[in-house]
């Protein structure tokens, strides 16, 4: 049985799919760009407060599905330049206090204005 989540502090859909879905104990968190949900575009300049805003963004989601940042197990990352991994990577730290979830890194060609993009799953026992 698959439930939609939906955070009213995250950036809305602009396409067709769901912030997350909750299945059984899973939660598939939907790419995050480093939308501002109070204006619904990407505000922050540069990869540490976009960073730092996706996080939020995931944050808040997981939290409506009943998790926290401490129950991700794999996250996925795309960066708009390698180059950028360094700086991405400390601050993407600052959200985790040990434990970190698995995770790949990519660079990729994202929206327009935006630096990354993070996709997580979640499991909460």
């Amino acid at each position: 049985m698959k439930e939609i989540v939906l955070s009213e502090k995250a950036p809305m859909p602009f396409g067709p799919y769901s912030q997350a879905l909750k299945v059984g104990k899973f939660v598939f968190v939907s790419g995050q760009l480093a939308v501002d949900p109070r204006v619904g575009r990407i505000v922050a300049e540069g990869v540490v407060l976009q960073t730092r805003q996706v996080m939020e963004n995931v944050r808040v989601i997981l939290e409506a599905a009943g998790c926290g940042l401490k129950d991700i197990v794999q996250c996925s990352v795309f960066l708009s330049s390698m180059a950028l991994f360094d700086e991405f990577n400390v601050e993407y730290a600052r959200f985790f206090e040990r434990d970190f979830p698995a995770r790949t890194t990519v660079g990729a060609e994202l929206k327009a204005g935006a630096l990354v993009e993070v996709s997580v799953v979640a499991y909460k026992d």
